[in-house]
């Protein structure tokens, strides 16, 4: 069942993210920004935590995860550091994927060739 309710809830994120794009006519770039911000919203206000543990992977792989691994690293950081624990913490869950993000993109470009 833990595999319908992943498929339920990552499917409703993509679907939600395609109809903001197709009705409003936003950019993928957009689309995303937007996302980010919902999941630090929703962890915010401790809603996305609920949704990991319906769905477990249908609310870890969407964007909307990156938004809320920001905000709960920062809201950690904070709780243990103080107000500059806000700033130097945000990264510290996110920190691996941004790598990897930016490692992966310098192998696709030197591999890959520019259109004109």
């Amino acid at each position: 069942m833990i595999f319908f309710y992943a498929f339920l809830v990552g499917g409703l994120i993509c679907m939600l993210a395609q109809l903001v794009q197709d009705i409003f006519r936003f950019t993928p770039g957009h689309v995303t920004a937007i996302f980010v911000i919902c999941g630090a919203l929703l962890e915010f206000f401790n809603i996305y935590d609920n949704i990991i543990v319906f769905s477990e992977a249908g609310a870890l792989l969407p964007i909307t995860n990156f938004g809320h691994s920001l905000a709960h690293s920062a809201y950690i950081s904070a709780k243990e550091e103080g107000f500059f624990g806000l700033f130097t913490g945000l990264y510290n869950k996110t920190a691996g994927g941004i790598s990897l993000a930016i490692i992966l993109s310098l192998f696709v470009s030197l591999i890959s060739k520019p259109k004109d």
